[in-house]
């Protein structure tokens, strides 16, 4: 790799932006193609990013090794309620770094959450700390709107790549009418998943967290939902 290259790649790992280092075979030459740009190999770059697997891909009867490059994932809890404890475990097992956001303290304790990042903070401050890339998913639990609106304003202007909300639909739709008021375009506010997670009929705290690690995969492996 030559140093132009490495150096490319590391200011990409600085700023937490994906890149895939894309190798010619046929003479060995590289190049680091972001997401969304306009090189020959867009789509296949893309799509090794979804996988998070290298791959060798075959364009125009050239062949290209394709290794991608992608910040680590992160999951941003909003409310140390019960289902953010299985949800918790779940995401870990995924390969989630997992940070639960609760300026409660009787919730947000340690002992409920082992090995997890807890943050005391107001959940609005507690983001834009974080600085949400585009390998983080959101997902607020608290059903008080004085914590999960604030969160969402933040959730919603940033690249993260999922972001949920627990509730009924009746809760969802007066959420978004208060989104609404707060100044949040209807685009924003499309890209809540609300209610959080595939519909599966679950019911219990740790079905309700496997439907939204399921529905988080299915965006992060398919971009859709």
């Amino acid at each position: 790799m030559k140093a132009q290259i490495l150096d490319e790649l590391v200011a990409a790992r600085a700023a937490k932006r994906p890149v895939v280092l894309v190798t010619a075979l046929a003479d060995g030459s590289q190049r680091l193609v972001a997401p969304g740009s306009d090189d020959p190999l867009a789509s296949e770059v893309a799509a090794a990013l979804r996988s998070d697997r290298s791959d060798t891909v075959e364009v125009d009867g050239n062949s290209f090794f394709l290794r991608p490059y992608n910040p680590p994932l992160r999951l941003v809890v909003v409310g140390a309620v019960h289902i953010a404890q299985p949800l918790s475990i779940l995401a870990k097992e995924a390969g989630y770094s997992v940070i639960v956001v609760d300026p409660r303290a009787a919730f947000a304790a340690q002992e409920r959450f082992p090995g997890v990042t807890l943050v005391d903070e107001w959940p609005d401050d507690a983001l834009q700390a974080l600085e949400i890339d585009v390998r983080t998913a959101i997902v607020t639990l608290t059903h008080d709107p004085k914590l999960d609106d604030p969160a969402l304003q933040v959730a919603l202007r940033s690249e993260a790549f999922y972001v949920g909300a627990l509730g009924s639909s009746r809760t969802h739709k007066s959420r978004v009418g208060r989104l609404q008021r707060s100044g949040l375009s209807e685009d924003a506010i499309a890209r809540i998943h609300g209610p959080v997670g595939l519909s599966i009929g679950a019911r219990s705290p740790a079905e309700i967290a496997i439907s939204i690690l399921a529905q988080m995969t299915q965006v992060l492996r398919t971009g859709a939902a």
